[in-house]
């Protein structure tokens, strides 16, 4: 049976939604679950675009052993070079170059004639041949590029070295018609594209990633691009797990098979969204809250004689089966510290000692801890590494009545460790919260979005707030949780305040393939 790689680029494309800004620390945690989940490549980034890129797509090629790690880059010598030092200690070092084929890129955006295009792409492709073994090859806006051309651009990078060529849908312009069409034309028009691997990169502009990267499967793909829960710019990538579960479920109609573990789509999909503050559509395919639910009457009937009527993937393939009580308020350290292993937290003393203690206090508010809880709870102990003096929240106290003036109190630490209490009265809860903490911040803030949700089920469940602001003038997204949603708001307030105070650079988004 065919094996198709899979290529993931939450970290890349992925992050060049709008909003998203992850750190260091959470792009390792979510690389380590990118590898969990059998990523064949995993895009930790682009290397060149800022400190802070580099210094994650480094530190992700010295953790990750199970996937091939790559760094993007634009056909210059000083992006390959970034790349090259970033990822020289992985195990199989792998770039990611690009250069735009079609004709609207190449006279408006390059301002290069063809002949030009093909000079620099050879001159990248060799020059990266000098440090990488592996050298992935992109023709930016693949689906709006005159064919012949492709070719004979593809011809001359095969033949300087790429070991990959990739054929980016960049604005989701194709149909899988057409798209199935181009690659039956370059494996049918292209010497040599039988020894390199031919990969698809979907963009879903007009709905049809999903269905164009199958199409480009059928017709010769052996590589697919993509991103977890489809998030990606504008609107978004083709989203993998919906890929691998298609793959999975209709093995006779595409006879192919790929090294994803099914059962870590669930967790991936999860994890991905807590950092990112990105919400699962309800009706998402595959991992969406309702992807499992059946109202209709003659569905429920159905599935209570016999799943398979309606249900054509279950919640266990994914990872999604109901979880039991895991642990309770008499729980020890040493079960918690058993739990966080199997779920495959690895957590210094320190950071599992703080885990234990957060987890003490939810218990004893909570009746039911669930696998969800304990997955908030760990993440956030696992990816809190940085040094950097910052506020933290102490107490919040709300006075709220329908006939009195909401008023919030608070009490925070700020960066130089002396606690300050404020207080301050608003429209309505949260922005007396929010007008409280502006008084104890310094920096100008401007709240863009703001948003809260719960943690699994139940009057109980915990509640998680994502928010968006301007601070100082830069755009940064961020969140927490706590039982009350209020404290939540409190404290993702300044969680998102410290994500900018703790940025080693300033993240420069560029938008590419």
């Amino acid at each position: 049976m065919r094996k198709i790689d899979i290529f993931d680029t939450t970290l890349r494309d992925g992050e060049q939604s709008a909003g998203i800004n992850l750190n260091t620390a959470e792009k390792i945690e979510i690389a380590r679950q990118l590898e969990r989940f059998g990523a064949t490549i995993i895009e930790s980034g682009f290397p060149a675009a800022s400190p802070g890129d580099f210094d994650a797509v480094q530190r992700i090629a010295g953790t990750v052993k199970n996937s091939i790690v790559t760094g993007l880059a634009r056909s210059v010598e000083s992006d390959i070079s970034a790349a090259w030092e970033a990822l020289k200690g992985s195990e199989q070092p792998h770039v990611h170059i690009f250069l735009a084929t079609s004709p609207i890129h190449m006279e408006h955006k390059l301002m290069k004639t063809p002949e030009q295009v093909i000079e620099t792409a050879v001159a990248s492709v060799k020059y990266a041949k000098q440090f990488f073994p592996l050298v992935q090859w992109s023709a930016e806006d693949a689906s709006r590029s005159e064919p012949e051309f492709l070719a004979r651009i593809i011809r001359e990078v095969i033949k300087a070295g790429a070991t990959t060529i990739n054929l980016p849908d960049t604005v989701g312009y194709a149909t899988p018609q057409e798209y199935g069409a181009l690659f039956r034309y370059i494996t049918e028009n292209v010497v040599g594209i039988e020894n390199v691997k031919l990969s698809a990169h979907c963009h879903n502009d007009l709905g049809m990633a999903t269905a164009n990267t199958l199409a480009a499967i059928e017709n010769g793909a052996t590589q697919i691009e993509g991103t977890i829960n489809g998030i990606g710019e504008r609107a978004g990538n083709v989203a993998l797990e919906e890929i691998a579960v298609a793959l999975h479920i209709r093995k006779q109609v595409y006879g192919v098979e790929t090294d994803i573990h099914l059962k870590e789509i669930k967790r991936t999909s999860q994890l991905v969204s807590q950092l990112t503050g990105s919400i699962i559509q309800p009706n998402k395919a595959v991992v969406g809250k309702n992807a499992f639910a059946h109202e209709s009457g003659i569905h429920q009937d159905g599935m209570l004689k016999n799943p398979l009527t309606y249900e054509i993937i279950t919640p266990e393939l994914i990872g999604d089966a109901k979880t039991e009580l895991v642990l309770g308020k008499h729980s020890g350290r040493h079960a918690f510290k058993d739990r966080a292993l199997k779920m495959g937290f690895e957590l210094s003393d320190e950071k599992l000692k703080k885990a234990f203690v957060e987890f003490k206090k939810l218990a004893d508010r909570k009746k039911v801890i669930v696998e969800d809880d304990l997955l908030v709870l760990l993440t956030d102990q696992q990816i809190n590494d940085s040094e950097i003096p910052v506020y933290k929240l102490e107490n919040v106290q709300v006075h709220y009545g329908t006939a009195n003036i909401p008023t919030a109190t608070v009490s925070a630490y700020q960066p130089n460790r002396e606690l300050v209490t404020e207080a301050a009265t608003g429209a309505g809860s949260v922005e007396a919260i929010f007008n409280t903490l502006e008084r104890i911040v310094a920096g100008e803030v401007h709240i863009l979005d703001y948003r809260v949700t719960s943690i699994g089920k139940g009057r109980d469940a915990l509640g998680e707030a994502v928010i968006n602001m301007t601070y100082d003038g830069e755009t940064v997204t961020g969140r927490d949780v706590a039982q009350d949603v209020l404290e939540a708001t409190a404290k993702a307030y300044l969680n998102t305040v410290n994500r900018q105070l703790v940025k080693a650079g300033q993240k420069v988004k560029v938008a590419v393939v």
